[in-house]
């Protein structure tokens, strides 16, 4: 009974633990208390940029997702048709995407989305279709 026990406890920590940078072939990182997304591949660190998550009184989901589907030219059917291009949506309306609010990245700025400088986000969306959105996680933590 004690060795049962044992497997079942370690076995739910195994499946409780946050995905790392090497669970996946393409991972964006992003850390709301230090307003930065590191991208990993294959498991090693290959960007670091600043980012802006929710301001005071929206909310950032905290989690891991699977990238669900890409869109270019996205605009905001939230927020009068704001520009959201290289939109990654990983969770509902949720999403990755550049902004051109440059000067407030690296600050809580957004409506819940992860904001990223256009340039940035033009190389993790052209990353993101080369290996495709089931290969591409996203992981949202303090």
């Amino acid at each position: 009974m004690t060795r049962y026990v044992f497997t079942l406890l370690a076995a739910l920590v195994l499946f409780s633990l946050p995905v790392i940078g090497s669970a996946a072939p393409l991972v964006a990182k992003i850390d709301i208390s230090s307003q930065t997304m590191t991208v990993y591949e294959n498991g090693k660190p290959t960007y670091q940029w600043a980012v802006s998550t929710a301001r005071r009184g929206k909310v950032t989901p905290r989690g891991t997702w699977t990238a669900k589907w890409l869109s270019r030219h996205h605009k905001s059917s939230r927020y009068n048709n704001a520009p959201m291009p290289f939109s990654i949506f990983f969770n509902g309306h949720y999403a990755i995407h550049g902004t051109n609010q440059v000067s407030r990245l690296g600050s809580p700025a957004s409506a819940g989305c992860v904001r990223l400088h256009p340039d940035h986000a033009a190389i993790l969306f052209a990353k993101t279709k080369q290996v495709g959105l089931d290969n591409m996680k996203v992981v949202i933590h303090n």
